[in-house]
Parts: C-alpha cells; structure tokens; sequence
C-alpha cells in the first residue's frame, strides 16, 4: 500500500520543491517505487527533473479535473524508480474551476486511488499557500512534512498551517499524521540557524526529524541542469542530507 506524503508550507523559498525533488530521488536510489506529484503551478519539480513543462500535455490540472485518469500523465525519469505526474502553468486555474464543484477537496484523493498501491511513496509537493490545491493535496496524504527554514520568521504562519492541518483533519482526513518538521537551510556558522533549531526542537520535540538539511551550493545548482542532487553530486553534503532523510522515513514506516 502506498504511503502519499504531502510536502506542504505556505511560505515560498523553504526548500519546499528541493525537498520533494530531493527526497523522492532518494528514496527510488534506496529501492522504493516512488511518483512525485507537482501540485505547484509554479512547475519547478517538474523542470527540476529535467521536463520540459512546455511540453507537458497531461498533468495534475487534467488529473483534478478529472478529464484524464492520473495513468495518463505520469512520465518515468531517468532517476532509478522514480516517475513524476507534471504540472503546467494552466494549474493555476484549477483553484477557480473546481470552487463550484461538489467535493472539491476530494478531487486528487480519488484521482489516486487506482494507482496508489504501484508505489511504496507518493510525495506530493504543494503549491506555498493554503488554497484549493493544497487542500486537495492534504485531503489525500497519509502524512505531511513541514520544511522550515533555519532563519529569522521561521515559525511565523507555522500556527496557520497547523490550524490547516487541524480542520482538514476534523473535516476532510481524520487520518492524516505528522511526518515530521524537517529544518532545512542550516548553516551552523551562523547563531540564529542555531537559534531555530534548539527553538523548533524544543517546541515540537519528537515531531522534528532527526536530519536537517544544511546550505550547500551544489543543491541550489542541481535544478538548474534539471537534475537532483542525487544525480547531479552524489557525494555532495545535499546529497547525503537527503539520503539520510530518506533512510529515517523508510524507518519510521517499516
């Protein structure tokens, strides 16, 4: 039975894509069958795996429109056991299209129910904010993971994505879990990365993962030449943060 994990903070630049790119990646190298799902109409999973999203013809727009079934669109890379369902620029119009339909919140959790038992993962990176997307990605996931970056207003709208996480546990999912808190963007020169972590740790304590994902020039490259860093340098500290992230997921849900 797939496990579909929901990458998700309303905040850009938090290493939201790089996550789900990065982690996805890794889990195939370590022998699971995965399929990313880009739920951003910004594309960038898309790109970030080398697609072409000009050329994208099927993707999470059709899927929630339901006007193609999700077998569709999906497209295996070139990255071992990892196939990604794409996105296009015109998913940003799914929001306003899908507000008049009934079970709009439903709209991906069914479109991935005949394919969820193909992979051990599905991961789901989210658009940053909390509209009709989001809320269709958080309707379908088992869990969620909350990238937060190591820097100053770390925590702020963290209440208003866990009060997200709250209804739609109450209303749309009652079996949606907490993946964990993963920090990302760390840089341990510097004191308010420092700062953060001990912060976040000791707020949230057991809901922090044990990896954190640290600066590192060769993961903000790797998108650039449509790679992950699993493929772009694997011996990249990117590389072995994300590994390592990978490893405790597969650990925490043997």
């Amino acid at each position: 039975m797939g496990k579909i994990i929901a990458i998700a903070n309303q905040k850009g630049g938090v290493g939201k894509t790089t996550t789900a790119v990065n982690l996805s990646a890794s889990l195939g190298v370590l022998e699971k069958k995965v399929l990313l799902i880009d739920a951003d109409p910004q594309a960038n999973a898309t790109s970030g795996l080398g697609i072409d999203v000009e050329s994208v013809e099927i993707g999470t727009y059709q899927i929630l429109e339901h006007s193609n079934p999700a077998e569709d669109a999906i497209i295996i890379t070139d990255s071992p056991n990892l196939s990604i369902l794409p996105a296009h620029i015109d998913l940003v119009a799914i929001e306003l299209e899908l507000v008049n339909q009934e079970r709009r919140e439903y709209m991906l959790k069914e479109a991935l129910e005949p394919i969820k038992n193909n992979y051990d993962y599905i991961i789901i990176d989210c658009a940053p904010s909390l509209g009709l997307l989001t809320l269709n990605a958080l309707t379908a996931a088992n869990s969620i993971i909350i990238p937060i970056q190591c820097e100053y207003f770390a925590l702020e709208g963290l209440g208003k994505l866990l009060n997200t996480v709250k209804s739609v546990q109450k209303i749309h999912n009652p079996n949606l879990d907490f993946e964990g808190l993963l920090l990302t963007m760390y840089d341990s020169r510097l004191r308010l990365s420092n700062q953060v972590v001990e912060e976040v740790e000791n707020h949230f304590e057991d809901m922090v993962f044990k990896t954190v994902i640290q600066r590192n020039v060769r993961l903000s490259e790797a998108p650039s030449y449509g790679e992950s860093i699993i493929k772009y340098d694997a011996s990249s500290r990117g590389a072995n943060n994300y590994l390592s992230l990978a490893e405790e997921i597969i650990k925490k849900n043997k």
